[in-house]
Parts: C-alpha cells; sequence; structure tokens
C-alpha cells in the first residue's frame, strides 16, 4: 500500500519541503509539499535524485578494507577495532600526527554537527580541515569581527524588498547560499510584479542574471574595488543616519580616502552609470545587497565580505524591514555555541592562523608531505571528496598515498576515499532523519521542520553519528555515551526562543511555520561586548594596503578562470544519479567569443586549459553569457580516475576544476582558497 512521507530534501541549502511516495522500499515519487511554508511546492531536480541515492547499486553497504589494491568487505566490529589499534599505535609515536576533513554533506547532517566533536576530542588533533575553507570562511571572520559571532548571519528579506542585488551569487542554481530561500524564481516573480528590481554583478551571465532587470560584468577578484567605488558614490549621494550602536564611521572613510572612485571602476570593469544607478536604489530601498560564492572565494574575500555588510549598514538596510533581517530560529545556535576563534595557534608548514579551530583546506596537502614532529600520518574524512574539492587536487591525492592510515566515512568509493585504508558507509538518506540545525537559522522565515526516518535500517547500517562515535571509541578506549542527537535537539529546541518540543515539530509533517522574520533585533541580538558593530576592524583596515598595492591583472594573453554550478548538480557528490547528468555535457570551458577567436577556439572544439599546477582538456562553449578575459569551468567534476566505483559519474567523469587551482592563493585573513580568478592559458588541442 503507498505512503506519503513528508520531509526535507537535504541535498542542498533550500530545504525544500518534498512528499515521498513509497511502496515498502520502493520509492514511487518524490514531489513538492504545497503545504510546507518555506518552500510551497517547489523543487528543484535535485530532490528526484534521492531515491537514486538510496538505490544506488554503487553505494557502499559494509565497511570496506583496503589489501594491497584489492576491497575487502568487513565487519563494523573488525573495522572499529583495527582503526582504533592502528590510530593509537600513530598517536604513541606522535600525538601530534592525526588530521580531520569535514565535508560539506555535514552542514546538512544534524547528527554529524553533534558528534563530530567526540572523533575531535578522541584523536586529540588541532590538524582540522573543512570545505568552509573552499567555501564561506571570509563571512564568518568578517561576522566575529563585526557582530562579535561567527555563526551571526543577516539574510535578505527578498519576500518585502523593493531592490535585491546579488553579487557573486547564483540562487537560481542553489536557491541561497549561507541564505536558506527555496522557490527563489517565484520570490523573485513577486519581488517584480510590486515594482521592485533584481540586479545581479558576476562576471557571467549566471541563471539567475537570465531573470533579473539588470545584470553588471565585473572582474572575478575585483569586487572590493567595485564596492568601495558604491560605499564612495553612496556618500556622496548623503548616506541616512547611522543606528546608535554603529561606530567608527569615519574611520572607514578614513580608511578608504586612498582609492579614487574612477580608478576602483577600472579596475572591477564596471560603469559609473551602473554604479549609481546600485547607490540610488540601496539608499532609497528597502534594498539587500548579497555577496556569495564568487565574492567569498578569492584573495581578498573577507575584505569583500566585510564591504558587503558595511554597505548595508550605512545605507540603512540593516535590520530593516525589506533589507537585511536577523533570523529568529526555533534552535538559536547563537545561545548554544561560542563565538568562534581567530588565531589560537598556527599550522606547522606555512604557520596559517587557525579559524574556527581550522587550518585551511589548501594546506593538508603540505601537512601531510612535509616531516618533522607533527606531520600528518593518519586522515580520517568524513562526507568529503576534498582531491575535486579543494585547490591542487593533484598534489593532494599523491600525498594522501603516503598517510599510513586514511580512513573515510562516505557511501561512495570516490576519487578521495579509494585513497583509504578503510572506508565506513552510513544508512542511505531515506533510512536517516532530518533537521535543518544549521540552514534553518538562516532561512527567511521563522520555521521548524523534522523529518524521522521513511526506511528503517537494513542489516547492520548505521548511521553517521553511530559511525563517529563508534570511531571515537575505539581510538579513545572509551564509550561515547551522552545524549543522541535526537535527544540533543530536543533540548535545543526547548532552549529556543519559541520553547517548542521536538514531538510538537514532528507533529506538523510540513514544518511549524513562525512567520517570516523581523525587524528591531538590534543591538540586543549582537554579540559584542559593548553590543555595537565597529565598522572599521583593524586587521580589515590594515588588509586595504595589500588591496591598493595589488598589481594590474596578468598580461592581456592570460585569461582568468572561474567557476559555476548547475542547478543538477552539487558540488562533486551528486553525479552518480543518471536522471540527473543525462542531457547535454555541462562539463565544458565557457568562453567568451572575442577570447575564442584570439585563442582559435571553435564552438564544440576542444581546448587545454593550464595554470601553474596543471592543465585539463574540455570540450569549447562559445557564448556571450562571459565577460570578455574570463573563462568558467564547473566545479565538482573529474570522476574519471582508476579505482572509483561510480558508474553513472565515471560515464560523465568531466574534469576537475581543481587540476588547475592553486594552493597558494589563499584569502590571508580567513585562510579560504582564492578559487576564482585563477591565471590560465588556453589553447585548441584536436
Amino acid at each position: 500500500m503507498p505512503v506519503e512521507h513528508r520531509r526535507t530534501c537535504h541535498i542542498c541549502e533550500a530545504n525544500c519541503g518534498v512528499i515521498v511516495t513509497a511502496e515498502g522500499r520502493d520509492i514511487l515519487s518524490i514531489k513538492g509539499d504545497p503545504d510546507n511554508a518555506m518552500s510551497r511546492g517547489h523543487i528543484c531536480p535535485k530532490a528526484t535524485a534521492i531515491a537514486d541515492l538510496q538505490n544506488d547499486p554503487d553505494r557502499l553497504r559494509t565497511p570496506l578494507k583496503r589489501v594491497g589494491k584489492d576491497w575487502q568487505a568487513i565487519s563494523w566490529a573488525q573495522a572499529f577495532a583495527e582503526i582504533g589499534e592502528k590510530t593509537q599505535a600513530i598517536m604513541a609515536r606522535d600525538p601530534a600526527s592525526t588530521a580531520l576533513y569535514i565535508g560539506n554533506p555535514n552542514a546538512h547532517s544534524y547528527g554529524n554537527v553533534l558528534t563530530s566533536g567526540d572523533l575531535k576530542k578522541a584523536l586529540r588533533t588541532k590538524n582540522v580541515f573543512s570545505a568552509s575553507t573552499v567555501d564561506q570562511m571570509p563571512h564568518h571572520v568578517a561576522n566575529i569581527r563585526l557582530y562579535g559571532h561567527s555563526g551571526f548571519w543577516a539574510v535578505p528579506d527578498i519576500d518585502r524588498t523593493q531592490t535585491m542585488i546579488v553579487l557573486g551569487g547564483n540562487p537560481m542554481a542553489s536557491n541561497g547560499s549561507v541564505w536558506t530561500v527555496p522557490d527563489f524564481r517565484n520570490r523573485v516573480k513577486e519581488l517584480q510584479a510590486r515594482g521592485g528590481e533584481l540586479i545581479v554583478i558576476d562576471p557571467r551571465r549566471t541563471e539567475t542574471a537570465k531573470i533579473a532587470d539588470r545584470h553588471i560584468f565585473v572582474r572575478p577578484g575585483n569586487d572590493a574595488f567595485l564596492l568601495i567605488a558604491l560605499l564612495k558614490t553612496m556618500r556622496a549621494k548623503g548616506l541616512p543616519q547611522a543606528a546608535a550602536y554603529v561606530r567608527n564611521a569615519e574611520a572607514l572613510w578614513a580608511a578608504l580616502e586612498r582609492f579614487e572612485v574612477g580608478d576602483c571602476l577600472a579596475r572591477a570593469g564596471v560603469a559609473a552609470a551602473d554604479v549609481d544607478h546600485l547607490a540610488e536604489r540601496l539608499l532609497g530601498g528597502p534594498a539587500a545587497l548579497y555577496g556569495r560564492m564568487g565574492a567569498s572565494t578569492q584573495s581578498f574575500g573577507t575584505l569583500t565580505a566585510w564591504l558587503v555588510a558595511a554597505t548595508n549598514i550605512l545605507a540603512g538596510q540593516l535590520d530593516r524591514e525589506g533589507g537585511l533581517l536577523c533570523g529568529a530560529p526555533v534552535v538559536d545556535l547563537l545561545h548554544l555555541f561560542g563565538p568562534g576563534s581567530i588565531g589560537k595557534y598556527h599550522s606547522r608548514v606555512s604557520r596559517h592562523r587557525e579559524v574556527l579551530g581550522e587550518f585551511p583546506a589548501a594546506a593538508m596537502a603540505e601537512e601531510i608531505e612535509t616531516p618533522g614532529e607533527g606531520q600528518v600520518k593518519a586522515l580520517f574524512v568524513v562526507a568529503g571528496n576534498p582531491v575535486l574539492s579543494t585547490p591542487n587536487g593533484t598534489r593532494l591525492d599523491k600525498a594522501l598515498e603516503g598517510l599510513d592510515l586514511m580512513v573515510s566515512v562516505d557511501m561512495y568509493l570516490n576519487a578521495t576515499s579509494r585513497r583509504a585504508h578503510y572506508i565506513l558507509p552510513p544508512a542511505g538518506p531515506l533510512e536517516k532523519d532530518h533537521y535543518g540545525l544549521f540552514l534553518l537559522p538562516i532561512a527567511i522565515r521563522s520555521f521548524a521542520k523534522y523529518s524521522p526516518p521513511l526506511l528503517e535500517m537494513e542489516g547492520e547500517t548505521l548511521a553517521d553519528w553511530e559511525i563517529l562515535r563508534g570511531l571515537a571509541a575505539a581510538i579513545s578506549g572509551h564509550a561515547a555515551d551522552g545524549p543522541t542527537p535526537r535527544e540533543m535537539l530536543d533540548q535545543m529546541m526547548r532552549a529556543g526562543p519559541f520553547g517548542v518540543s521536538l514531538d510538537d515539530v514532528e507533529q506538523h509533517p510540513s514544518g511549524m511555520d513562525f512567520g517570516p522574520l523581523r525587524a528591531g533585533k538590534l543591538p540586543e541580538r549582537l554579540k559584542t561586548s559593548d553590543k555595537t558593530i565597529d565598522l572599521a576592524p583593524e586587521e580589515f583596515v590594515a588588509d586595504l594596503t595589500r588591496l591598493a598595492e595589488t598589481p594590474l591583472p596578468v598580461p592581456q594573453d592570460k585569461l582568468r578562470l572561474i567557476g559555476r554550478r548547475h542547478v543538477r548538480s552539487n558540488n562533486s557528490w551528486l553525479h552518480n544519479s543518471a536522471r540527473l547528468v543525462k542531457g547535454a555535457d555541462r562539463c565544458t570551458l565557457l568562453i567568451h567569443p572575442d577570447d575564442a577567436r584570439a585563442h582559435n577556439l571553435g564552438d564544440g572544439g576542444m581546448a587545454e586549459v593550464s595554470s601553474r599546477t596543471g592543465s585539463v582538456r574540455l570540450k569549447v562553449e562559445v557564448t556571450d553569457d562571459m565577460m570578455p578575459g574570463t573563462v568558467s569551468i564547473p566545479h565538482g567534476w573529474g570522476h574519471g580516475l582508476e579505482g572509483i566505483r561510480m558508474s553513472v559519474a565515471q560515464a560523465h567523469a568531466g574534469v576537475s576544476l581543481n587540476d588547475l587551482t592553486d594552493e597558494r592563493s589563499l584569502d590571508p585573513l580567513s585562510g579560504n582558497a582564492a578559487l576564482s580568478g585563477i591565471p590560465v592559458d588556453v589553447r585548441g588541442v584536436a
């Protein structure tokens, strides 16, 4: 008898409500839930792939141990015992030689969030790396310095704004990113229907730009120059009175004095008329400026995040209905977790400072390769594929071969886990419960939605969090007890601002909606010691000197490489779904017609793209969607490596963008990889 199950799509940050119809273990359909107040019936193609992930014959279902070049199925008891014994021996020789990498899917697993600390504690390691430093760490640094907490997010109130400005983001593909905004297309239609305007600033005419009222090209990596020009233009037009809790505006203006508007616009490649229009829309309001992936993954990512925030604040759009609003989540992470640290200790080889207890993922290879006390000998990778998702993946792949022990908690034998000595696969996605612990606090509404498991786990299958606690117990020699993630979630909900229990939330299968976000939360919600926002943090002001001294772009024969994403893929881990990868080849080189002619490239031909770190060959797609001088390759591809057991992904392998990105190019304030604006050579090949 078919049964309908209402749950949340866990794949991306949109957290769309879905209705899964199943008969036994057969998934008959997945469609949008019209009763979900956040997503309103919307889903994207990724949601339909949940069934593919659950039923994928390539998905691992028992622990694997590598014996020579072969893989041997073993029991959980054997896996935990052997891993525990080997890790203890490595730590006995050098207590500082373990490391942990946390991949992107962990942000979508509240159980992992609440138990990964058990594994870190057992490893007694400071060598922690994650996908955050190839993604969003500049935002966290800016949040700490401005608002006093890494998890303080002010999100665009798109449902009530008149001007939505997107800088380096593509919500049509992502439905938000550090901004949970499902059904973005229809929300834009509603914005436009009430006379509002969507403006997109990006080196590529993205899917979001194609539905925008105005698209502005900007040279990759030069967003900070654009924002400085915008701030100075706004000031010339007349700024509103700053809120009483905002201080040091004059110090900010003094720091920007050295920059001329005309010079900044020339660097950014943006016309003065466009900046005038941006300034007028922001000052008129209500308006929201949102900067995301392209703005973060560059050498000046933290400066850009700071200047985006300063623009919204000085335009009077922070804590304003239709501007940017602070969340009022059912589980309030600001009260449950500390503010986050910066610079408490440094990495062994290149002396990178820790940020939120992490070192740059780009430094992982050097920590494995470099001999001496503290050289990483044992690496645990939890739901991550850093060979394809971090800079210079070729170097990292080679480094992994030198480990004494590598353990991957992963559902696939992929480009990274193929180097592991043990692979520990978790239960399928429909066998686990779900709550958007990190994502609902950055949603456009105060909303709670809990999804119990749809299917029972079969045999000796374990959930992710059970694997993490099992590893922690095996390594430490102590049973990992304490409340389950579900029990912890219930406690956090009860302690939250709405005082509901998990049972209360579970009684609402389509979610509990507490309404739109509200203005008037500041300064009370600030976590700074004096409840003020310092607009001129000392280290940000100091980094402006580096910006001012940055040389002009590389010689004209160098093109600048940026990444891109597509609505039918998600980083490196969704390409084994046949229904998502089917159709036209999406791993192509996008290039402007002028650049194609200059490099003797034709549409549909093949090109070799080379950087300091490597080269790849892929099909050419000539399009005026690209800004002249800029080319684009999507990230997350490159599955054609020996030893992978992902049959669909290998048949649509593509190339890895991160064979071209440079592990030496970072944002020094956050440790985030500079993935945008990589100088490359491009030539045609047969």
